[in-house]
This record gives C-alpha cells, sequence and structure tokens, in this order.
C-alpha cells in the first residue's frame, strides 16, 4: 500500500468545542429578505448572551432561548489573504465554528446530526444541497435551523406547476413615478435560499434557478446582478406523490453538491421531541452564531486543508470504478471529483485535522456521488439503490494507508 506523509503542522484528533460567540438579528419570516447584523472582523471577538427564557411550572415554554456560548478569539498568526497550508489555530477555530453550528441546528433538527453536518459542509464549500425525504420528517426545519443560525438574508419559495422563472429571479418593469425601467429582485437574492418541493416546478422554472445556482448571478434584459455571498440553495422533494410533479434530470441533479436525506428520528429522540409538543416552530428557538462574513472566513481556511497527492490519486480511482461498473450505466464526471474532494477538506478540518484522510472520502462519497450516477436497467429491476451501488465501489478500490 502507498504510504502518505502527514504535514508537520496538522492538528490530528477532536478537541473541546468552546463554542461561538452569539450575534444580534435573526431571520424572520419565509419570503422575506432579512437583515443580519454588520460585516465585521474575520473573526468574531464579543458574545451576546441570550435572556432566560421564562417558563411555568409544569409547562413547556413555546419559545426556548438558544443556549448561551462562549467567545472564540482570532489566533494572532491569522492572515486572510494567505495561501500556506492552514495552521493549527485556523483549523482549531473551523472546527469550533462548525460545532458550535451543529449544536445550534441540532436544537432544531433533533439526533440527526449526519445530515446537518452534510448541510453545513456543502454551506463551507459554496456549493448545493438537494434534501430527498418523506413528508414530515424536517426536511423544511433544517433549512430554516440553519439559516436561523447565521445571521444572514434568507428566503423561501414554494415551489408550484404555476411558477414563473419571473418569479424566482425577478422582473423589470416600469415605474410610472421616475420614468424609468426598474428590476425588482426576485427571492433568489438572499443568502440562503429554501427551493421547497422543486420538483413540482416545471422545467423551465427549475432550469432558471439552477442557473442561479452555477452562474452565482442573475442576467435579465442584458443586465447582470450578481447574488450575496454567500450563496447556497437548500432543495426539497418528496420522493412519493410523483402526480404533477416534473423530475429533475440527471444533468441538473450534478448541479447539487450534496444529495441526502433526513430519516425518522429514532425512538428516543422521538419522545423527546413529544416532550416539547407546545413548540410549533422549533427553528424559531436558535439565534444565529455566526454572521455571514464568517461562512466566507470559515470557506477559505477550508481551502487550505492539505490532500495528499495519494489522497486525489484514491479519489480518482473511485470516481473512475464508477464508470466500469456493470451495475452503473453512466458514472460520474471530473465535477464529482472536484466536489468530492472539496466537501474532504471541510470533513477534514469540521474534525480538527488540517490534512485530509482516507475516511473522509469514504464518508462522503455516497452523499456527493450517488446522484451523478445512473444504473443499468437489470440492475434497477434487482432493487440495486445508487447508494449501494456506491457502497459497493468504496469496497472494491484500495484503500492507501498512512504511515511515517
Amino acid at each position: 500500500m502507498p504510504k502518505v506523509g502527514l504535514p508537520g503542522n496538522s492538528a490530528a484528533g477532536r478537541t473541546a468545542n468552546p463554542g461561538l460567540p452569539q450575534q444580534a438579528g435573526r431571520n424572520t419570516g419565509n419570503a422575506s429578505s432579512d437583515a443580519g447584523t454588520p460585516a465585521q472582523a474575520a473573526y468574531p471577538q464579543a458574545a451576546q448572551q441570550p435572556a432566560a427564557a421564562t417558563q411555568q411550572p409544569g409547562h413547556q415554554s413555546a419559545s426556548v432561548a438558544a443556549p448561551a456560548v462562549t467567545p472564540v478569539t482570532a489566533p494572532a498568526s491569522f492572515d486572510p489573504q494567505s495561501t500556506a497550508p492552514a495552521s493549527p489555530s485556523d483549523i482549531a477555530y473551523f472546527k469550533q465554528a462548525f460545532d458550535a453550528l451543529t449544536k445550534s441546528v441540532s436544537h432544531v433538527l433533533v439526533g440527526k446530526e449526519q445530515p446537518i453536518r452534510l448541510c453545513l459542509t456543502a454551506l463551507m464549500v459554496g456549493g448545493h444541497i438537494l434534501l430527498e425525504d418523506n413528508p414530515g420528517t424536517g426536511k423544511t426545519q433544517l433549512a430554516r435551523g440553519i439559516a436561523n443560525s447565521i445571521s444572514t438574508s434568507f428566503k423561501r419559495i414554494q415551489f408550484t406547476p404555476d411558477l414563473l422563472p419571473s418569479d424566482v429571479v425577478g422582473i423589470t418593469f416600469y415605474d410610472q413615478k421616475t420614468g424609468d425601467f426598474t428590476f425588482r429582485e426576485g427571492p433568489v437574492f438572499a443568502s440562503i435560499v429554501l427551493a421547497d418541493e422543486i420538483n413540482r416546478a416545471s422545467p423551465k422554472t427549475q432550469s432558471a434557478l439552477l442557473e442561479v445556482m452555477e452562474e452565482q448571478k442573475v442576467t435579465v434584459d442584458g443586465v447582470t446582478h450578481a447574488v450575496p455571498q454567500p450563496f447556497i440553495v437548500i432543495a426539497t422533494q418528496n420522493p412519493i406523490e410523483q402526480l404533477g410533479t416534473y423530475k429533475l434530470p440527471e444533468a441538473q441533479m450534478d448541479r447539487f453538491l450534496i444529495k441526502t436525506s433526513v430519516g425518522y428520528p429514532g425512538h428516543q429522540a422521538s419522545v423527546d421531541i413529544l416532550r416539547e409538543v407546545n413548540i410549533t416552530d422549533r427553528a424559531q428557538t436558535v439565534s444565529p452564531v455566526l454572521s455571514g462574513p464568517d461562512v466566507l472566513t470559515l470557506r477559505g481556511i477550508g481551502e487550505r486543508v492539505h490532500v495528499d497527492d495519494t489522497i486525489l490519486e484514491y479519489i480518482v480511482r473511485v470516481v473512475e470504478a464508477t464508470r466500469h461498473d456493470e451495475n452503473i450505466a453512466i458514472g460520474s464526471s471530473m465535477r464529482g471529483a472536484l466536489a468530492l474532494t472539496r466537501c474532504a477538506r471541510i470533513w477534514a478540518a469540521s474534525d480538527g485535522r488540517g490534512y485530509v484522510v482516507p475516511d473522509d472520502v469514504k464518508d462522503l462519497a455516497v452523499a456527493v456521488l450517488s446522484h451523478r450516477i445512473k444504473l443499468t436497467a437489470e440492475a434497477t429491476f434487482t432493487g440495486l439503490t445508487t447508494d449501494a451501488a456506491i457502497e459497493r465501489v468504496l469496497e472494491t478500490v484500495p484503500v492507501p494507508s498512512f504511515g511515517a
């Protein structure tokens, strides 16, 4: 097996989570833009403690304050323009921020850390995520929980068959007061966009949204308008009730960085949720722990995580194996390999490491690659799923070992 040398400045293993400072402002509403806090320093410097929630004995309050968090000081050696590998202090800050954001969203979606971490990974990479699961599993709550945990703009689009592209991206109209044509921004102009039931809209409207996802900008009447940064689309769709829906084609599915499901909560998590039955909107119980500039800072740190050439070779072999598997008609493209590499860097940093290991690739392969392949008719007839096909591929590709 090939040996991979580890960089000397890496910080392996998990560290304690001191949390992040809580910032003022929160997102409210589903279809309107919410003003976040002003841009601050690259790292938060002060924490704002939430007021304690008053609660009568024996009665669960309908509004529960988010848990207090402690401030995280900026590393003295931090340089936002640096292209050098991420330092141990940068990685420590990344892990603290990622854990605090995960903990905040976990108060909304109880007992589902894995899908939460996948969504946050897509956010840090700068990609988009597709949540596909049965109704009532918490897909919308997950998206709103992430939006309320970050002090930035958030809008929700409920897709319907009669939704037009202009309803999504915006429209140019004639203003009689000024005598000029004015562009009115659509709901896509937000840092976090929830595209609820995306498969219920027509292909024309779906393409309008997917174009914004790829280009990060909107062109209307020859004028280009950039979307705010960070920018992420969290789309949801139901695998049932296909009547009156428009399935996303494979080429459009490939635009999503990650596809995952939420699943039903476990027994104990279900009991815990019922104990708080009076909380009708769990997403409103959390407050921001990060700002938009903080997310961009974390994204920059993730881009400087070390990826050894042997790991790159391993990723390429996994992707190439999807093209030669007898059960897979169409394998993953290079876009899948790039997405897997970028996600693996974020996954490693969230684990407190400044370098990627094979387990990072294996943990993410199903979520990143399963929606980028197409099974043969025979494999589909036998009941094989794309997730299972990727898992079989991982078993056939030799895993590189780490050593001195």
